[in-house]
């Protein structure tokens, strides 16, 4: 099953058909394995008859040959449990691993296909969950459905198909057991289901307060709001054991009831076969008594076995309606179909450019029309909230426009793949994300195949190529985020990363807003490289850092308020010039209200 089919095939409504559909590729490799399984654990049955044959020959005084003759049998069954086990496990694990890879890689290029307001929506933490522990689920509920589904079915088929031989008579009291463990199952499952249901939100939830913890450990020690964080924190923790509690106690007194009814159906049984010898009521010898004794024995430990898997298959199945949300969510940046980009020159027109996001009240843009030429650097500056990361978010192709549209070279960027046109892009944001890895492999992101000499290039292009030879060069190890680096050498680190794609279009999300003024000089010398003859969309902190663009745009409110250049956007003595005033006051606090 490719991870397309994976895709098409999840139905978090129906999951139990989504789990078989899941393995439908696996057949060929589960059919061995059940063979395989049902000769090794022959055992399980075919002693109780063996055991039954020497008794007799015991207590009936037969030729000791019927005695060797059983125990030779009893040693090839035994001894043939070690090749089949191995064809059996190889095949299944083979089998369910398999089916492990492809829902992790459908998940992974699901979360790869969904638009950047879902990720954004979405706890880390939660989609972290689905792609390890809910598929961890799947794959224990199929290795134990298969292990103990096989164990009880073929034990149950053995033991009913060799009475029904052996004493017919006896079959109907071991029917009993069969339609009383399903009713039982019948009336717990749904009980379970909703519990289960109940304790994967909780522990959904907190994966999510855990991850948002581990992000504002800076903050939370900065403040001294420890204990605060830790009464939010216990709070949900205690969620989650509450959940549990009350899942576990569901399943252990579905547990005990089924324990304690095949207990008294097992000893019924003993005694009815053992009254029915004595009485001469039924044909039986002693090894007969022993024989249905065993195998009721053997079905009652079946029949608990299978209703044992209903939490485990409720479990499972909840994972799959959890993985069900990624994989049909259909908020996807559609791509497939449409025109590849294979150059870009780097002319952007917005057109009458609206946008609302889902479920806000009101547009973060409105009516937005700008035509930036190629090579242009465009400044955009205004209070929080006023539209700038919005606008940026459009010309990457994050998001669409509502209303209008966004035109790359003449072309709308609805009609294109974006996924081609990013390839002529590259974004420098505030926050430097790097992974931990070599220098080498943070900066040649997404293009392994350059040069350690176009490396170097970039590296001393964007100032950095200094401190990473004092690292020890390309092969230095960047911590886990860069945690290793400054703010600043995080940043020129981006910026060799940029310029080492030779980008068309390039965006600068307050790129030095949190740098410190040495370092900042630095960046802005190495950015000022990065944006020599390309397009250039600047959305800055402090207005000292835009001075030089050929066009600065006032926003507020989500409209344009202004544009033009520095001088003459001072010498108008508008929304522009009183954000002058503002920065050269207050530090560049460009944030401060109008």
């Amino acid at each position: 099953m490719t991870t397309r089919s994976v895709v098409d095939g999840f139905d978090g409504t129906h999951p139990a058909k989504t789990a078989i559909r899941l393995y439908s590729g696996q057949r060929g490799r589960l059919a061995v394995a059940a063979i395989a399984f049902a000769f090794k654990h022959s055992p399980v049955w075919v002693m109780p008859l063996l055991t039954a044959n020497v008794i007799d020959a015991v207590v009936q005084k037969r030729p000791l040959s019927v005695i060797w003759v059983n125990a030779a049998v009893m040693a090839l069954l035994v001894l043939q449990n070690i090749p089949l086990t191995l064809v059996y496990v190889g095949r299944l694990s083979l089998a369910v691993r398999t089916v492990e890879t492809e829902l992790r890689v459908a998940l992974c290029e699901r979360l790869q296909q969904l638009s950047v307001g879902y990720h954004r929506r979405m706890s880390a933490g939660v989609l972290q969950a689905k792609v390890i522990r809910d598929v961890e689920n799947v794959v224990e509920t199929s290795r134990q459905t298969f292990d103990s589904g096989m164990a009880a079915l073929t034990t149950l088929v053995g033991a009913v198909v060799l009475t029904a031989i052996r004493v017919p008579a006896f079959l109907p009291v071991f029917l009993i057991a069969v339609p009383a463990s399903a009713l039982l199952i019948h009336v717990t499952r749904r009980h379970m289901s909703v519990r289960n249901q109940a304790f994967r939100h909780e522990v959904e939830h907190m994966s999510a307060r855990v991850s948002e913890m581990t992000h504002l450990i800076p903050i939370t020690r900065a403040h001294g709001v420890e204990n605060d964080e830790l009464a939010r924190m216990d709070l949900t923790l205690d969620h989650v054991r509450h959940e549990g509690v009350r899942l576990d106690v569901l399943n252990g007194r579905f547990g005990a009831v089924a324990w304690v009814l095949f207990q008294l159906l097992s000893a019924a049984c003993l005694i009815t076969a053992a009254w029915a010898a004595r009485t001469g009521f039924l044909d039986l010898t002693a090894g007969d008594v022993v024989l249905l004794s065993s195998y009721f024995v053997a079905l009652t430990g079946s029949v608990t076995m299978l209703m044992g898997l209903a939490p485990m298959l409720s479990k499972g199945l909840e994972s799959i309606k959890s993985m069900a949300e990624v994989l049909t969510e259909p908020d996807l940046e559609e791509n497939e179909g449409k025109r590849e980009v294979t150059e870009v020159e780097g002319r952007v027109t917005l057109e009458h450019v609206t946008h609302t996001y889902p479920g806000a009240a009101e547009p973060a843009i409105i009516d937005v029309s700008l035509d930036v030429q190629i090579g242009e650097t465009v400044a955009f500056v205004g209070q929080s909230g006023s539209g700038k990361s919005s606008l940026l978010n459009l010309v990457i192709g994050f998001m669409s426009p509502t209303a209008g549209r966004i035109l790359m070279d003449g072309v709308d960027l609805r009609d294109i793949d974006r996924r081609s046109y990013r390839q002529f892009l590259a974004v420098v944001p505030q926050e430097t994300l790097l992974f931990e890895g070599t220098v080498r492999d943070n900066v040649t992101y997404g293009q392994r195949e350059l040069t350690d000499d176009t490396v170097r290039e970039a590296l001393q292009a964007a100032n950095a190529a200094e401190f990473v030879a004092e690292m020890g060069g390309l092969d230095a190890i960047i911590g886990q985020r860069g945690s290793s680096l400054s703010g600043g050498q995080r940043q020129r680190l981006a910026i060799a990363r940029a310029l080492i794609r030779d980008p068309r279009v390039l965006v600068l999300d307050e790129a030095t807003s949190a740098l410190d003024p040495a370092s900042e000089v630095l960046v802005q010398d190495a950015l000022a490289k990065l944006m020599s003859g390309r397009t250039t969309f600047v959305v800055a902190h402090r207005l000292s850092t835009v001075r030089s663009a050929d066009r600065i745009v006032v926003m507020q409110h989500g409209r344009i308020v202004e544009s033009g250049g520095h001088d003459q956007l001072l010498a108008a003595g508008g929304a522009y010039a009183r954000l002058n005033l503002l920065d050269r006051r207050g530090g560049g606090l460009v944030s401060a209200s109008l």
